[in-house]
């Protein structure tokens, strides 16, 4: 049994998988974000690093990391910024009902995203449901 957190896809392998172009594409177009904690093979820790004014937030799925941005994404937006994530629609969870449900915009997207992997996109379709939350910063 592997020791990693699982990840996106349910394994242990990797967590390096992207958001639709399409789908980031409109978000930044709404959004115009300036930063994002959590790139693609990221060589940093973006949760150790100043975030922007408009972040964009597709954190690692597993159970380590994730409630860690989600945190740090709700402590972003109680200092005037916004942050938008691309998260599991897991509305059971304590963040859910303690951060996001009470204090965020929740977009519940239609489907399964099929992520990207190496720039192509995935042979299937995500594991989860998916909402995009957003914690709109003061303009």
């Amino acid at each position: 049994m592997s020791t990693k957190p699982k990840t996106r896809s349910g394994d242990a392998e990797d967590d390096d998988i992207s958001t639709p172009p399409d789908l980031y594409a409109s978000l930044d177009a709404e959004f115009h974000f300036d930063y994002d904690p959590c790139p693609l093979r990221a060589q940093f820790d973006g949760l150790a690093r100043p975030w922007g004014k408009s972040n964009y937030i597709n954190p690692p799925y597993n159970r380590r990391d994730k409630p860690k941005f989600i945190q740090r994404a709700y402590d972003e937006w109680k200092k005037g910024n916004t942050c938008v994530l691309l998260i599991p629609a897991a509305t059971s969870t304590k963040q859910f009902h303690e951060l996001i449900y009470p204090h965020a915009e929740i977009r519940f997207l239609e489907g399964r995203v099929r992520f990207y992997k190496d720039g192509a996109p995935m042979k299937g379709k995500g594991k989860h449901d998916s909402m995009v939350v957003i914690f709109r910063g003061q303009a």
